[in-house]
C-alpha cells in the first residue's frame, strides 16, 4: 500500500498529469462538455485526501488554472464527491437547498457545478471530471450527468491502458537489458575458454604422438575429438552472441578458388570422426565462387553434425554441391525418422532442439548459425523431411 506522502509526491502528481496529457481525446471531451452545458471551465482533476491538481483544462472564463495547477482540496466539492463516490451536481448554488451556504461556491464565485468521479475498474480513485461557471446552468439533466459519467469512465479506461502499456514497455526494456547482459556474458565466457581449450588440445596432440604407448594414443585421440567438439560449440556460442548483440555473423566475402576441396575437407573430418557412418559426397564446383569459404565450410559442418545426430545410423548421409545457373546449391540429406511438420518452422530458432534429442547433443545453435551465415551471403536455407525421401537441407547461394 502506497503511503500518503508517496501518493502526493511531486513525482506521482507529475506522472499522473502527464498520463492525462497523453490521452489525445481529453481536450476534445472538455470542449464538448463546455459546448453542451454552456459552462466556461471544465477540467480533469487528480484528487486525493491531501491534494487537488488540474491535469487538463478547458477555460473560457479566465478561471486561471493550468495543467499542474493546484487548489486546496478542502475548498473544492471534488473532495465531497470523492468521499461519497457519487457525482455532485448544482444548477444554481445561490438557491440550492444543500449548497446555498456552502463555502466552495462562495469562495470561487460559482453558480453551476458538476463533478463526477473517475474510478478505475479495480476501485482505485483517480479524481474527478468537473465543470464550473459563475452563471447558472441546467447540469442536473440526466442526459448531462450521463455524458459526464460516460466521459469519466472513458478517461479511467484510457488511464488503465496507459498504465498497462507502461508496464509492458518497462518489462520489455528489462528483458532486453537482461538478454544483452546474458549474451555479453556468453561472448566473454566463450572467448575466455579459448586459452584453456588450446592447452587441452596441445596436451591431446602430445598424447597422440606417444606411439609406443597405445593406451595414451587412444586417450589423446578421444581428447582431440572432445576439444574439436568443444571448439565448435564455442564458435557457435560466439557467433550467436554476435548476432544478438547486433554485429551479426562476421563474413569476409571474396573469390574462393578452392571451395570444392574445402567442402571435401569437412566431409573427410566427419568421416574420420564417425568411421561407422556412410557419408557420401558428390561435389562438382568448377571455378571460383564469391563467398566466405570458411563460413560455408562451417555451414556444411553444422548441417553434417545435425545429420549425424538425428539421422538413422544405418542409412547413408549424402552431400551434394554443384553450380546451377547463377547459384551454388549445397545439400545434405539423411535418412531416419522425419521431422514432424509442426517442428519444421522451429528448427532454425536458437536453442531449439526436438523433444527426442539425447542429453548432451549440443546447444541447438548449429542450424541457427548456419541460417544466419547463409542469409549473410544473400542466400536461403530450406528443409524438407518425409519418410520416403529423408530429411534434406538445401543451401542456395548466389555465385557472384
Amino acid at each position: 500500500m502506497a503511503t500518503v506522502d508517496a501518493i502526493d509526491s511531486a513525482e506521482a502528481i507529475a506522472r499522473d498529469v502527464a498520463a492525462i496529457g497523453r490521452i489525445s481525446a481529453v481536450p476534445a471531451l472538455l470542449k464538448v462538455i463546455c459546448q453542451n452545458t454552456g459552462m466556461g471551465f471544465a477540467a480533469v482533476a487528480r484528487v486525493t485526501n491531501g491534494t487537488w491538481t488540474a491535469c487538463a483544462v478547458e477555460d473560457t472564463i479566465a478561471f486561471g488554472l493550468l495543467p499542474g495547477g493546484q487548489l486546496e482540496v478542502n475548498t473544492t466539492l471534488c473532495s465531497e464527491s470523492r468521499m461519497a463516490r457519487q457525482p455532485v451536481v448544482i444548477d444554481r448554488a445561490s438557491t440550492d437547498p444543500v449548497y446555498f451556504n456552502h463555502h466552495t461556491p462562495r469562495m470561487y464565485n460559482i453558480e453551476s457545478y458538476i463533478s463526477v468521479p473517475i474510478i478505475h475498474t479495480n476501485g482505485d480513485y483517480f479524481g474527478n471530471l468537473c465543470a464550473i461557471d459563475p452563471r447558472p446552468a441546467v447540469v442536473s439533466d440526466p442526459r448531462v450527468v450521463a455524458m459526464f459519467t460516460a466521459f469519466a469512465d472513458l478517461i479511467a479506461r484510457q488511464l488503465e491502458n496507459e498504465e498497462r502499456q507502461e508496464r509492458t514497455e518497462s518489462a520489455l526494456q528489462s528483458e532486453r537489458a537482461t538478454a544483452e547482459l546474458r549474451e555479453e556474458f556468453i561472448a566473454v565466457l566463450g572467448h575466455d575458454l579459448r586459452n584453456p581449450l588450446s592447452a587441452v588440445s596441445a596436451t591431446a596432440e602430445l598424447l597422440v604422438r606417444r606411439q609406443s604407448e597405445p593406451d595414451l594414443v587412444k586417450l589423446g585421440t578421444r581428447l582431440k575429438a572432445s576439444t574439436r567438439r568443444m571448439s565448435a560449440l564455442i564458435d557457435d556460442v560466439l557467433d550467436f552472441a554476435r548476432t544478438r548483440l547486433g554485429s551479426g555473423v562476421g563474413l569476409s566475402i571474396r573469390e574462393a578458388d578452392f571451395l570444392a576441396s574445402g567442402l571435401m575437407d569437412v566431409v573427410e573430418e566427419v568421416r574420420a570422426a564417425n568411421p561407422l557412418l556412410d557419408v557420401r559426397a558428390s561435389i562438382a564446383i568448377n571455378g571460383a565462387v564469391r563467398c566466405d569459404q570458411g563460413r560455408i565450410q562451417q555451414v556444411l559442418s553444422n548441417l553434417l553434425g545435425n545429420a549425424v545426430a538425428h539421422g538413422a545410423p544405418d542409412r547413408p548421409i549424402a552431400v551434394r554441391a554443384a553450380i546451377e545457373g547463377d547459384h551454388l546449391l549445397l545439400s545434405v540429406t539423411n535418412g531416419g525418422t522425419p521431422i514432424p511438420p509442426d517442428d519444421l518452422p522451429k528448427i532454425f530458432q536458437p536453442y531449439w532442439r526436438p523433444a527426442h534429442s539425447k542429453p548432451g547433443g549440443g546447444l541447438g545453435l548449429g542450424l541457427y548459425i548456419a541460417s544466419e551465415i547463409v542469409a549473410g551471403h544473400g542466400g536461403t536455407l530450406q528443409v524438407t523431411s518425409c519418410a520416403s525421401e529423408g530429411t534434406r537441407f538445401l543451401v542456395t547461394l548466389p555465385v557472384a
